[in-house]
């Protein structure tokens, strides 16, 4: 894949506001060369710690440089397939098990899978993201390996995460293995395979959410700013526990703080970084398997427990989901193209103004990620005059007050990214 311009160093990424944070160049890299940190008004992001490793090979998988959308037998055939990707089948449902449908964010689709992966599929563990026990605003990667561990672990988080840096316990394991990242971390996943056939080999099935975008840990540290306790926070939930849930914050005096989803969600996307509002994926077509909220179900009048829609994408994908429907774990229903589009009008609604941003930012100077095959051109025809010129001269305005045509500014505070270690335990 070509470089942007001005994007020749690995370093150039981070600079530049194009790393996402996923971790695969700390997972790829000789140990010891590259540190991950968490910069709190920023997110998860390289620290190159020998002055003689450039890093720059891990430029060909990064999801900052540019993304290639899949090709092959599930080639998108409709209209709405162009906006969302190719998919082999689309259902609509739930987990069967009511607890984990109550626990997930939406329908517990993607915890219910791991599950049937686990007990019933001969897989050996779940590499995922999880929070931080002892410091529950953050996030760090996990391997669950029992239905508690990934009831524990169940529901959005939305801060950084970096679930890319566990890769090598999948590479090294015994046994095939799941992988549930960001649509992001799924496309570094799909690079990566095809140059490292033990990890290709190992990953029994990849899994994503469908995603609008990341916000800093500065996000969530605003969100409980200003509360009356002076104890320790003990516990943090963004959503779940119903659909779509409340974001919750409880402290170890007893006292807690919540905030229906919507606020806290309108509240956090200010916090994304420029990269997220660059994403051409946002429906994860590189994912065996994709899944989120089935919106058009949404009725906050009839309080549901969670339904999700889903996205097969892969052979593979389609095997493991009607092993897991036979098996009791996922309660569905076929759905159409057109269904998702309703579900997820507003994430891609995003995408269709996504090749003004480019050029706008383009024509600034300001290096962005090359992306082929996402059909962006179309997308961005199909737009109103009015949104088009709006779009572009929005995103030139910002561009200028948030000097993104300079290097990226200096983090206010960093904090420690807990990983994985060789023998799976937290570090």
């Amino acid at each position: 894949m070509n470089l942007p311009h001005r994007v020749k160093t690995l370093q150039d990424v981070v600079d530049w506001r194009l790393c996402i944070g996923c971790g695969a160049c700390a997972y790829a890299s000789p140990p010891g060369k590259i540190e991950l940190v968490n910069l709190t008004n920023i997110g998860i992001r390289p620290r190159i710690q020998d002055p003689d490793y450039s890093g720059n090979e891990c430029l060909s998988f990064c999801p900052g440089v540019g993304v290639s959308a899949p090709s092959g037998p599930a080639d998108p055939k409709t209209a709405a397939e162009k906006e969302f990707g190719a998919a082999i089948e689309i259902w609509v449902g739930y987990a069967a098990d009511p607890e984990i449908r109550f626990r997930a964010s939406s329908g517990g689709i993607l915890t219910a899978l791991a599950l049937f992966c686990i007990e019933r599929g001969g897989m050996g563990s779940v590499l995922h993201t999880g929070k931080d026990e002892e410091r529950p605003w953050l996030n760090r990667t996990v391997q669950s390996q029992s239905r508690q561990q990934l009831l524990d672990r169940a529901g959005s988080r939305y801060a950084p995460s970096s679930p890319c840096d566990g890769l090598a316990q999948i590479e090294n394991s015994d046994l095939p293995c799941v992988f549930i990242g960001k649509p992001c971390d799924v496309a570094a996943v799909a690079s990566l395979r095809k140059t490292r056939p033990a990890l290709d080999r190992n990953l029994g099935l990849v899994l994503t959410f469908f995603c609008a975008g990341t916000p800093s840990t500065q996000g969530t540290l605003d969100l409980v700013a200003g509360s009356s306790t002076s104890g320790h926070l003990i516990d943090l939930r963004y959503r779940g526990e119903g659909w779509p849930g409340e974001f919750k914050a409880r402290w170890e005096d007893g006292s807690e703080k919540s905030l229906s989803y919507e606020q806290a969600w309108s509240r956090l996307t200010s916090y994304r970084p420029l990269r997220c509002n660059l994403c051409p994926d946002g429906l994860g077509q590189l994912a065996d398997i994709s899944c989120g909220d089935a919106w058009d179900e949404y009725d906050p009048q009839r309080p549901s427990p969670g339904i999700s829609i889903l996205l097969v994408r892969t052979p593979r994908g389609q095997r493991i989901l009607r092993q897991a429907i036979e098996a009791g774990y996922l309660t569905l229903q076929p759905a159409g193209p057109e269904r998702v589009l309703v579900a997820q009008k507003n994430l891609l609604g995003r995408r269709h103004e996504l090749f003004g941003r480019l050029v706008a930012l383009r024509l600034l100077g300001i290096p962005v990620p090359r992306y082929l095959g996402f059909s962006l051109v179309s997308a961005w025809m199909r737009l109103p005059l009015g949104r088009k010129f709006r779009t572009v001269a929005g995103t030139v305005r910002r561009a200028l007050l948030r000097r993104w045509w300079t290097r990226g500014p200096a983090p206010k505070r960093e904090l420690p990214v807990r990983v994985l270690d060789q023998e799976g335990t937290g570090r």
